[in-house]
């Protein structure tokens, strides 16, 4: 059998393979007195809100499980339609909303509609993999540019610009990012906009993480820029509906009829049920808990990287959303007898049962001295992964 030559460019998902590494040994060790604690998957631990795990229930119940429309809910897209005026200060039409079956299938259809062969488009290293890979599958091509940590990972628009080049048809950003944490100072997504613009070409950003943001410099939508951003987001990470598989994508208004035509054929509709359920995700009561565990994610933040530093890991950036640490490890790598952030990662794993993820998966620029901690984990399990590591590291 011969497979499609675009399958090739498409790299293993690294997390995933270091997280099945992770969960046989947790088997073995289940009942020691070191657990495995998981570090490594970009998971809130916290379930769906109690109001819409009801709403789900309500709609089997009452047989509300038949297809919607391609674009889905109409109420639905006029409740996020809402929450962008009350949360961000955006007016965005609910016509131009689309929602998907997660974010992964908003970025597929993004790249379906935008990226033709051969096209290039940009995007930070580090950034996270499948972003490359949906560009990939679209058999465009993904360029990375290095970024630093004095640029908070992110690109610049004097990069953007340098290397917008014959074939380059747009960028592919994330703010908050995968898996720095970190997002664009909104004057300088402005700038790079700008460049996008003048060159006609299209900006895409990965807003998933937006509402989990802690500090009011960032924290803003990109899509107050303008119609004619493309912002992609997600009910996983601030609603914490991460295996429902529902999503949303804000499109410039001639771009909805193209996307409708790809949902269509490609997925039908999102979910049902899951997006009866999301509506009540914009109740009172659910925006409440949201707040709460969005400051509990930022409690563990200000424990967690503090801590790191101490351990000798360097984390130049305080990540300013999302709930990672995207930390250089290669201080400490002779302690542990290896030479880069994946040996590192396996023998954190067999020596104090921590699964965290190496830098391999976000590029190519330094990674193999950078892990990345996840700390959408518990207070006490942050606590005693930090107690490992010092017995560990000392």
């Amino acid at each position: 059998m011969q497979f499609a030559a675009r399958t090739e460019k498409i790299e293993p998902f690294y997390v995933m393979e270091v997280a099945k590494a992770a969960q046989i040994l947790a088997a073995r060790v289940a009942d020691s007195a070191s657990p495995m604690i998981f570090l490594n998957i970009g998971e809130p631990d916290f379930t769906a809100a109690p109001a819409v795990q009801q709403a789900a229930s309500a709609a089997i119940a009452q047989g509300q499980t038949q297809y919607t429309n391609a674009l889905g809910l109409p109420a639905l897209r006029t409740a996020i339609s809402q929450w962008y005026a009350s949360r961000f200060g955006v007016q965005v039409a609910a016509e131009r909303i689309v929602v998907t079956a997660g974010a992964s299938a908003a970025l597929q259809l993004a790249c379906q509609a935008l990226v033709n062969p051969g096209d290039e488009v940009l995007m930070p290293d580090p950034s996270y993999p499948c972003n490359r890979h949906f560009v990939s599958s679209a058999d465009g091509v993904a360029r990375l540019i290095p970024t630093t940590a004095a640029q908070r990972y992110q690109l610049s628009s004097e990069q953007v610009l340098a290397h917008w080049g014959a074939q380059t048809r747009g960028v592919l950003l994330a703010s908050p990012s995968n898996p720095t944490g970190t997002s664009i100072a909104p004057d300088e997504l402005a700038r790079i906009h700008d460049v996008v613009r003048s060159k006609g070409g299209f900006t895409i950003v990965d807003e998933i993480y937006l509402g989990l943001s802690y500090d009011e410099a960032f924290g803003r939508s990109a899509l107050a820029l303008g119609e004619d951003i493309v912002s992609i987001n997600s009910f996983s990470k601030y609603f914490n509906m991460t295996g429902w598989r529902l999503g949303w994508m804000v499109l410039p208004p001639a771009m909805v009829p193209v996307v409708e035509r790809l949902a269509q054929n490609l997925f039908i509709c999102p979910s049902t049920i899951a997006q009866h359920a999301a509506l009540a995700c914009f109740a009172p009561e659910s925006l409440a808990l949201y707040e709460q565990r969005r400051a509990e994610f930022k409690a563990r933040r200000d424990f967690f990287i503090p801590a790191l530093r101490e351990l000798g890991f360097g984390v130049p950036v305080m990540p300013d959303g999302a709930f990672y640490a995207w930390a250089d490890g290669s201080a400490l790598f002779p302690k542990l007898g290896v030479d880069n952030s994946w040996d590192f990662a396996y023998a954190l794993m067999d020596k104090a049962h921590l699964a965290i993820t190496p830098g391999r998966d976000f590029g190519s620029s330094d990674t193999a001295r950078y892990v990345r901690f996840s700390t959408a984990n518990s207070m006490t399990q942050l606590h005693e992964a930090v107690a490992r590591l010092r017995r560990l590291l000392a």
